[in-house]
Formats: C-alpha cells, sequence, structure tokens
C-alpha cells in the first residue's frame, strides 16, 4: 500500500484537485453506505488510505 500511494504522489499527471474531488467520492460514498447501514467494502478503506498517504507525502515534498 506503502509503495502505490507514493507512486500516485510522483504521478505529474495527477493534480491536488483531482486528488480532492477522488477523495470526496469515496468519503461520500462511506457516509452513505454507513447512514444506510450497509456494510462497507474494504477496498473502499484501502483506496482512501492509499488516497491520504498520496496527499501526505505530496504535501512533503
Amino acid at each position: 500500500m506503502k509503495g502505490l500511494s507514493e507512486r500516485i504522489a510522483r504521478d505529474p499527471s495527477i493534480s491536488e484537485r483531482d486528488f480532492w474531488r477522488a477523495l470526496q467520492t469515496i468519503e461520500g460514498q462511506l457516509h452513505q453506505l454507513g447512514s444506510q447501514g450497509k456494510p462497507i467494502p474494504i477496498d473502499l478503506i484501502f483506496a482512501r488510505a492509499i488516497l491520504r498517504r498520496a496527499c501526505q507525502s505530496r504535501q512533503q515534498g
């Protein structure tokens, strides 16, 4: 997971806005599923973690 997030962070074709939009989409899906009492797919949790790490890596330089 760390390797993938590092590769994503270094990809110049992904903008800060792309990161933000992807995280907002995932957070919205998680919120919707949680409020409906539906199970949360583990892949969605992993995707959020990967994107968060990528954002942190990019901010740190």
